[in-house]
């Protein structure tokens, strides 16, 4: 078994198409493919010739020994076929020998390889690669340089061989692998068929087989993941596909692409349509389609075509060479500024790229063709309209099986672009007039299928035109959302276009009937619906009667001052704790007002209280009740509405919640301050992140924690700018996900291992025969099990736990810098070498957890709440409830009740917990304020 050049080549290309070659399976034949083996044949000749002219005659050798490379004399040689003793074998095209540098030092050789096209890619270079490595087994020594030489123009490449060996290795060892196997790899069609001699015989195989592979837009991780469900072929694919409602916040974001519903269109030879595809053609449509030679940049025939039908105007725009690109780019312009509101409509990016360059390199157009310069600056792809939003029954979206579909041919039943490529240098090498004429006809049908597919897409668009009225060639319409889905939900909203039926629909709403039908027919109805009417308005009345002392004494002056009219007053709704109750209390504060004659100022009232205007009648318990039930049982703000109005006659509408919330967080604000500020003064914080949704617009929720205080903070965005400002100048350990803004932060990091366990754990169950990620697993595992249980025996101590930094070291040593071949495993490598130096931060302080726990449970709090919320709240509203949670949680933390701490008016969580702590008792608190008073005079005889 040889390996040569032909077989690595074509392993890079496909592994299929290298086990062909190497059993001899017969090529069915491709042009392009024997074009471009005739074209690097001739090449090489050329070049070689090239070469030799610049050279003497008798320092040139022609197919000289291999056993002679050692000790020739020549400065070139060429046809020089090698084979080593590993099975590699190949016929280096040109070595170039370089003398010596020095007595005693060997001569350089280095191997040249020749490539028709202009443009280089990493295949050759990688055959570069491969020459050099045979080589250097031959001479017993590494080849660490080689040449390429290519283009029109001859230009030299050096490439560095040396950096390429441990790739060419790796697929050495791979094609080995494959040789061995007497059984074909398994077939998979990619973008090299088009180029290949065999891609006759292999679409053939993979249509009888209906490969997954003929979807020509799946990605080969997407091909595994499908064939990992079981799912091998286009019609299994195809009844994997699930109707969805898009939501709310991804309306305004670009659709995906569903590979089961193009399977579908293709198993019910129909079109199917997501969403409201938008093409807007608002002027003339002038279809373009450019062709080009992109190995020399060069763009050569431009095909215009203007408005449809009999009446479409035809331009066809030829350059002989590269000077004339100028001239046809000069005459496209001059032709956009005869059409009136001309839109260029195009396929695909080529022409997009086109039309940059060329205004690159030849200018726009004039500043008097404004039309024209809006044409070229937003033209229209049309791919892009198609793409995820229009399936039509074809394996791919190119324009040719599109259009094809739809009924139009062409002239050249195998026209293509590599074929125009062919056509192009067959014209440059005999100008004959059939070739370019062939070139024209086919550029101009590209554009009249791109005329019949843009009028199709239109129509296909507009959700007033009949199905049946697209050109379709027999082919059905389908828009998925118009397909029942799975899970039909009975109650929702029922809309018809029929006002009759949506009439009779609410005629049938159970409250309707009640109110209005049953009501007619039941007595106890009409006397039920009579009681609700006749019952009066609650009147409050007034259990108890607190007169505010204040001081006679003027605060600026000290000055006595005179009683100011009359006994200012204001009542309190208030909920009273019991031991095991709670009652409703209506409460009324009577203030006397002084005025100072020096100063004339009012004074003895508590001015934020009598304020006018301030719904002010809610005492602090009321308040403490109310949101204990919002925020930390999580019932909706109406839910505890009503329950206050069933059991206490308290009558909350929605503009009092907005109110009372806003109250509520600007009173505890200076709370939320000192919670942030004393998470980020200490020596560890522990961040996460997660969405939220503002009435349809994504936003997210940041939270900061230790061990005992949790702060939650709005943001517009997920960048880390919030988390970098919150934590500028933050010197202790940083606990958090692997999420990449974090890793900007200055400052001791520690991964979460729990987030790693859990992705390795996936990893290994995705690949439950690799056993290079198994040993990586199973090792770490081991590893840290052993750290986890000093952890439960000693705690978070360095002095227990620094002494795991030797087999964290031999962890890295025997098991992460081993050479592994799997794709699981390396990625695997990847991971633990990037984060070496913050997976076992936690080694080496203490009380640093080895998770971020702290953070995921206050982001579970949070996610609890948005469940209530519901996406109905503003970005104030949002910015208010994380006042409010962040109290809540730090209580929590802290092992503070959050209704106790409310109901008392501090502001200080940590006083709070010490006070309860010592069991110090604490001054009763206004129902108003939550300040700490002295008790009041009671100067009523109400009872309770």
């Amino acid at each position: 078994m040889k390996i040569t050049p032909s077989l690595f080549h074509a392993h890079i290309k496909c592994p299929t198409k290298c086990w062909l070659r190497f059993t001899g399976e017969p090529a069915t034949g491709n042009p392009y493919a024997e074009w471009g083996q005739r074209q690097n044949d001739s090449y090489r000749d050329t070049a070689i010739e090239r070469l030799r002219s610049e050279v003497p005659q008798d320092k040139c050798a022609i197919a000289p020994a291999q056993e002679s490379l050692k000790t020739s004399k020549w400065r070139l040689g060429f046809d020089i076929a090698v084979a080593t003793s590993k099975n590699l074998e190949t016929s280096l095209q040109a070595v170039e020998r370089v003398a010596p540098e020095g007595r005693g030092k060997s001569a350089r050789l280095i191997p040249i390889r020749f490539v028709f096209t202009n443009k280089l890619g990493k295949d050759e270079k990688l055959l570069l690669g491969f020459d050099a490595i045979v080589l250097s087994e031959i001479l017993g020594r590494e080849v660490s340089l080689g040449k390429i030489i290519h283009g029109d123009n001859h230009a030299t490449l050096k490439v560095k061989a040396s950096a390429l060996t441990g790739e060419v290795r790796k697929r050495l060892d791979r094609i080995a692998i494959l040789l061995s196997n007497p059984a074909p790899p398994d077939l998979v069609l990619n973008r090299h068929c088009a180029e290949c001699e065999f891609q006759a015989r292999c679409r053939k195989l993979a249509v009888e087989k209906d490969d997954l592979s003929l979807l020509a837009g799946m990605k080969e991780d997407e091909r595994k993941e499908y064939n990992s469900k079981g799912i091998f072929t286009v019609t299994q694919l195809s009844y994997t596909f699930r109707p969805r409602r898009r939501p709310k916040k991804l309306r305004d974001k670009k659709e995906k692409h569903h590979h089961s519903l193009k399977a579908l269109a293709i198993r019910e030879k129909k079109i199917y349509i997501v969403g409201s595809p938008e093409l807007h053609i608002e002027g003339m449509p002038v279809y373009l389609d450019v062709e080009g030679l992109p190995d020399h940049d060069f763009y050569y025939l431009l095909g215009v075509r203007i408005g449809n039908g009999e009446s479409a105007v035809k331009h066809s725009l030829w350059a002989d060479s590269v000077e004339d690109e100028g001239k046809i780019w000069r005459e496209f312009l001059g032709i956009l500024e005869t059409v009136e509101k001309p839109v260029l409509i195009h396929y695909g990016s080529y022409e997009t790229t086109f039309l940059h360059r060329m205004c690159a390199r030849f200018g726009g157009p004039l500043g008097n063709a404004a039309g024209v310069a809006r044409a070229i600056e937003h033209p229209v792809n049309l791919l892009s309209t198609i793409y995820a939003q229009v399936y039509f029954p074809t394996f791919s979206n190119g324009l040719k099986e599109i259009a094809g579909a739809l009924g139009f041919k062409w002239s050249e039943a195998d026209a293509s672009g590599s074929r125009s490529v062919i056509w192009r240098h067959s014209w440059n090498g005999s100008r004959d007039p059939a070739m370019k004429e062939k070139l024209i006809t086919y550029n101009a049908e590209d554009c009249e299928a791109l005329g019949l597919v843009e009028r199709t897409v239109s129509r296909l668009a507009d959700r007033n035109v009949r199905p049946d009225a697209v050109e379709t060639k027999e082919t059905g319409v389908v828009r998925t959302d118009d397909l029942k889905h799975p899970l039909v939900n009975k109650w929702r909203e029922f809309s018809s276009p029929l006002s009759e039926l949506e009439f009779v629909t609410n005629a049938a709403h159970w409250d309707y009937q009640r109110d209005r039908i049953y009501v007619r027919s039941s007595k106890q109805l009409k006397r039920a619906r009579r009681k609700a009417k006749a019952t009066p308005k609650s009147v409050w009345r007034v259990d108890k009667v607190i007169k505010e002392h204040a001081s006679t004494k003027c605060p600026r002056c000290q000055r006595k001052g005179s009683k100011h009219k009359t006994v200012r007053s204001r009542i309190v709704q208030e909920v009273v704790f019991g031991r095991f109750s709670v009652k409703r209390r209506i409460i009324r504060y009577e203030y006397q007002p002084y005025w100072c004659s020096k100063c004339k100022a009012t004074f003895g009232v508590d001015d934020r209280l009598l304020r006018p205007g301030k719904r002010r009648k809610y005492g602090t318990s009321l308040l403490a009740y109310f949101f204990y039930h919002v925020i930390e049982l999580g019932i909706p703000m109406h839910v505890a509405a009503q329950s206050l109005s069933r059991l206490f006659g308290l009558a909350l509408n929605t503009g009092t919640f907005a109110f009372l919330k806003d109250r509520m967080a600007d009173y505890y604000s200076q709370t939320h301050q000192q919670i942030l500020k004393r998470i980020t003064s200490g020596n560890l914080v522990h961040a996460d992140e997660t969405h939220a949704n503002i009435k349809g617009k994504s936003a997210y929720v940041w939270v900061f924690t230790n061990i005992h205080e949790v702060a939650y903070l709005y943001s517009d965005s997920r960048e880390g700018e919030l988390a970098q400002t919150t934590l500028r100048g933050f010197n202790g350990v940083l606990v958090s996900d692997f999420y990449a803004v974090y890793d900007s932060f200055d400052c001791p990091q520690q991964k979460c291992l729990i987030h790693l366990v859990r992705d390795l754990n996936g990893a290994m169950l995705d690949n439950p025969y690799d056993e290079e990620m198994k040993h990586i697993v199973t090792s770490f595992g081991q590893l840290l099990k052993t750290i986890v249980e000093d952890v439960d025996r000693r705690g978070l101590k360095r002095r227990f736990l620094r002494k795991h930094g030797v087999a964290v070291t031999r962890f890295y040593r025997e098991v992460v810098v081993r050479d592994y071949h799997s794709p699981a495993a390396l990625t695997c490598v990847e991971r633990f070498e990037k984060n070496r130096d913050k997976l076992f931060t936690f080694l080496d302080y203490d009380g640093i957890p080895w998770n971020n726990n702290n953070a995921e449970h206050a982001i579970k709090a949070f996610a609890r709440l948005r469940d209530v919320i519901g996406g109905s709240s503003t970005e104030k509203g949002i910015r208010e409830y994380l006042i409010l949670l962040s109290v809540c949680q730090t209580c929590k933390y802290m092992g503070v009740d959050f209704l106790d701490f409310l109901r008392s008016g501090e502001k200080d969580i940590h006083a709070f917990a010490e006070s309860r702590g010592n069991r110090r008792r604490r001054p009763r608190a206004t129902p108003l304020t939550g300040l700490p008073v002295e008790p009041q005079s009671v100067i009523s005889g109400i009872p309770g």
